[in-house]
């Protein structure tokens, strides 16, 4: 199958994740869930429904930790940067469908111009005062040499959606920021996972000497990049804003300084199937006498696409087996809890809920279930 020839392409190595067991035959089970329940679309390249939400999810959590940040962060809108080819090495890619290893080229992460050409006009918005970022979310198109044929000259086009935070701050202070923030970025990634080991970073620097660090996930061919954070001095505001410099000059303390620029890219599109690798269990699952197991998405209460379903009851004896098989969909699905709502609700407001962690079913009164589940994804943020 095609997922067996990209995997021989990318080569081999052991499984990761914490519930499917040793191989790769957990992830060719990931695969077919996720095409199954419209996480990846079948058959075609790109997210499904679900996959489109769970990054969105991925996307709202990403800018509401650059909004707990104390120092000033605004919205920027512009085109972010094409990302180009860089050093070889193992990709992710949603092509036809496919969690899909190939030998490509990992794209150079680079801030937007329309951040750069923004800073000037947004000092006034921070009193000339540093240090502050501009923040956007958007997709960044790419070109690379097609590594299923032989002619390097024939490129293919592809799109990510991408994170970027620009982060200005004098040359006294840039590398405790990039410090700064290189804490923050892997705490959030980890915060989200299942298995957080999987998430590390790396120091590296360019061939001008600029320090960076790039943070990665381990997939079961190898480490994946997802975000990189590196330290580009002034060179890019100097040109971006050549001849007199005074307008650059910002305030660091009694000092108006040109700010040196920190860039801090990540990869949505790749962060969405680092959690779907991370999420996927097995787990025992019971019916009557028999016994077996359930595939289930453990996805972060905050990321998960759907939260809550409703199921309504038929009849006061309900078909265990078709009731099961419906639970299975939904952990599936990562839906967090199922309501079930039976002929006695009307008549006493007592609902089961059922919990897709524990399998536990508790009956509760229809009037305390906007309190409870607002409490429990409000205490999963806090975490």
């Amino acid at each position: 199958m095609a997922l067996r020839r990209a995997v021989l392409r990318a080569g081999t190595g052991g499984c990761r994740a914490r519930s499917t067991g040793p191989g790769w035959e957990g992830y060719e089970a990931l695969l077919e869930l996720c095409q199954r329940r419209h996480f990846l679309r079948a058959g075609q390249p790109g997210l499904g429904p679900l996959g489109v939400a769970l990054r969105g999810q991925l996307t709202a959590e990403w800018r509401r930790a650059g909004a707990a940040c104390l120092q000033p962060i605004f919205a920027a809108e512009g085109p972010l940067q094409r990302a180009v080819g860089g050093a070889p090495g193992g990709a992710v890619e949603l092509r036809r469908g496919l969690l899909h290893g190939t030998c490509a080229r990992r794209p150079a992460f680079r801030p937007g111009p329309g951040a750069l050409e923004q800073y000037v006009s947004c000092l006034e918005l921070v009193n000339k005062r540093l240090p502050y970022g501009l923040a956007q979310v958007g997709v960044c198109f790419h070109r690379e040499p097609d590594s299923e044929t032989p002619d390097e000259s024939i490129t293919r086009t592809g799109e990510r959606t991408m994170s970027s935070l620009v982060w200005f701050s004098s040359a006294r202070t840039i590398g405790q920021w990039l410090d700064y923030w290189l804490r923050q970025r892997l705490q959030w990634w980890r915060k989200f996972a299942i298995g957080p080991s999987n998430f590390t970073s790396s120091d590296f620097q360019d061939e001008e000497g600029r320090r960076g660090v790039n943070l990665y996930y381990s997939f079961p061919w190898g480490k994946e990049l997802i975000e990189r954070l590196q330290n580009l001095g002034d060179k890019e505001l100097l040109q971006m804003y050549p001849g007199d410099c005074s307008k650059l000059r910002a305030r660091d303390g009694r000092k108006n300084v040109v700010p040196h620029v920190l860039s801090v890219t990540g990869n949505l599109d790749q962060g969405v199937l680092a959690y779907l690798c991370d999420s996927l269990q097995l787990a025992e699952s019971s019916l009557g006498k028999k016994t077996s197991q359930r595939q289930v998405l453990k996805l972060h209460p905050c990321l998960t696409p759907i939260k809550v379903a409703v199921d309504m009851g038929r009849g006061p004896a309900m078909d265990l087996r078709q009731k099961g098989t419906q639970y299975n969909m939904y952990d599936e699905m990562s839906i967090l809890f199922t309501i079930l709502i039976t002929d006695a609700t009307l008549e006493n407001g007592i609902v089961q809920l059922r919990s897709r962690d524990t399998t536990m079913k508790e009956m509760m009164h229809i009037s305390k279930l906007k309190d409870f589940l607002t409490n429990y994804i409000t205490a999963a943020k806090n975490v």
